[in-house]
């Protein structure tokens, strides 16, 4: 049977000062997924305009099917505005709501993700009460036995989201990903004091999360994770030092790097060292999509072999 991946959530347009490009953190994992060899169904709606049209067209020309993106007939496309700070950060104003906000469900879309490898979803998705109940509604159905890998992206974004929502969604995950920002405000909802890898640790067992990934920008990544020995290891992998356009998708490739190796059985090392080298050639493009090929990410790599 062959290996793919579903991918739940926002698609949308980035409006850059420089104009507009595709984005939406399920969508650029998605595209990187697909891009490494991995096929990805993208789960989300678009409107019936223009821009609906065209990041459809776009999902096309990477290679990516467009059979899971629904359509709307009143509300648009999503469109995000981003502004860049002088170290090139992003900031999103994100326009609501718009038609990712209204994912159906159905039996068909159930039986897909019944049998993906992976299902990755964030919070943004569940801004509003549709694609939330959608979203829960995938996850509570998966069959007792499943073997999908629930890979929930944190992806914090003010003022969508709350802490009971994460607290939902992390009831089902076994992988978790977010930034160093991200785990600050989770360590203090709970009082969880100490160093990084202490916060991980107490949140893997609060929750009982066997991956705990988090992403430190220009300072590589730290992994806390299950392995075969039945103990959770921590893992450290440096940044690649690279000239950075912006750092739009650069976590979402990050993720698309780690699970692309994780599924194919690789160390942890191997698989953090991978993410990390991906997320750094993209962070040193402009946009959240650029084409970084296996051999690009392997030359920057040094150190552990998978």
């Amino acid at each position: 049977m062959q290996q793919y991946i579903c991918c739940f959530g926002e698609v949308l347009w980035d409006m850059l000062p420089s104009g507009k490009l595709p984005g939406g953190a399920p969508m650029n994992v998605a595209t990187h997924l697909q891009n490494l060899g991995i096929p990805a169904k993208m789960i989300s709606r678009v409107g019936k305009d223009e821009l609906g049209a065209e990041i459809k067209a776009f999902l096309e020309s990477k290679n990516c099917t467009t059979e899971w993106i629904q359509e709307d007939e009143t509300l648009t496309t999503g469109w995000v505005k981003v502004q860049l700070s002088e170290k090139n950060e992003a900031t999103y104003t994100i326009v609501h709501p718009v038609a990712w906000d209204f994912i159906q469900t159905n039996e068909a879309t159930q039986q897909l993700v019944n049998q993906a490898s992976a299902l990755v979803f964030g919070t943004l998705a569940s801004r509003d009460d549709t694609s939330y109940q959608t979203l829960l509604s995938i996850l509570k159905n998966l069959p007792k036995d499943s073997k999908v890998l629930k890979v929930f992206d944190i992806n914090l974004r003010p003022p969508h989201y709350s802490q009971g929502l994460i607290e939902e969604f992390l009831q089902y995950a076994d992988i978790v990903k977010l930034n160093e920002d991200e785990l600050k405000i989770v360590a203090k909802w709970y009082e969880i004091e100490g160093d990084e890898e202490n916060q991980l640790r107490e949140i893997s067992q609060k929750f009982n999360i066997k991956t705990l990934i988090v992403t430190k920008g220009g300072d590589g990544a730290i992994l806390l994770r299950l392995e075969n020995d039945g103990k959770k290891h921590f893992f450290q992998q440096a940044g690649y030092k690279v000239v950075v356009a912006d750092t739009i998708g650069s976590g979402d490739s990050f993720l698309a790097g780690f699970l692309k190796n994780i599924l194919a059985e690789k160390s942890s090392e191997y698989a953090l060292n991978f993410a990390c080298a991906i997320g750094a050639l993209v962070a040193s493009h402009s946009g959240a999509n650029p084409a970084i090929s296996e051999a690009d990410i392997e030359e920057v790599m040094v150190g552990v072999r998978g």
